[in-house]
């Protein structure tokens, strides 16, 4: 048998080895939880500009007193947004997309929606999306007003 001193000595080693790994493992647990950090930022700061872009569809009296319906894009950005379109639902063939172009940044463009969607009108209201992002990034928000990167999940 040992003495009380080797029993000492194996016990200090032991308390060591685990406090070594204990520090490690919080080390780990931590460099990963700011890991998950910062990819949350950065998935933040990829998805501010597409933020702040809206559409929608809202009725408007022309200067000679007719009505008409209009699709009204606002970029609230600093940024333009590029490669702008509308998709017209119940359209299949190439006339499918109402396409917009660039939208400057802080402006609302308007463009001339459906006339026969006029007897439907009730209220504004929000309608599909796409554009290019001053990124390059393609994104799409629906009529829910869900944003999404295209070719991604909805979030």
């Amino acid at each position: 048998m040992g003495s009380a001193s080797d029993w000492v000595s194996a016990g200090a080693d032991v308390f060591s080895a685990v406090g070594t790994v204990g520090a490690f493992t919080t080390g780990f647990v931590l460099l990963r939880r700011e890991h998950r950090r910062e990819a949350d930022r950065s998935e933040d700061e990829r998805r501010a500009q597409a933020a702040r872009i809206s559409a929608w569809v809202e009725m408007y009296v022309r200067t000679d007193g007719r009505k008409e319906l209009a699709f009204h894009i606002h970029n609230a950005s600093d940024m333009p947004i590029y490669e702008v379109e509308l998709p017209l639902p119940g359209k299949s063939d190439g006339d499918g997309v109402e396409f917009v172009g660039l939208v400057p940044p802080g402006q609302t463009i308007r463009r001339a929606a459906p006339q026969e969607w006029l007897r439907t009108y009730a209220e504004p209201e929000p309608v599909e999306i796409e554009f290019l992002d001053s990124a390059g990034r393609r994104w799409g928000r629906d009529e829910q007003g869900r944003l999404r990167q295209v070719g991604q999940v909805a979030v």
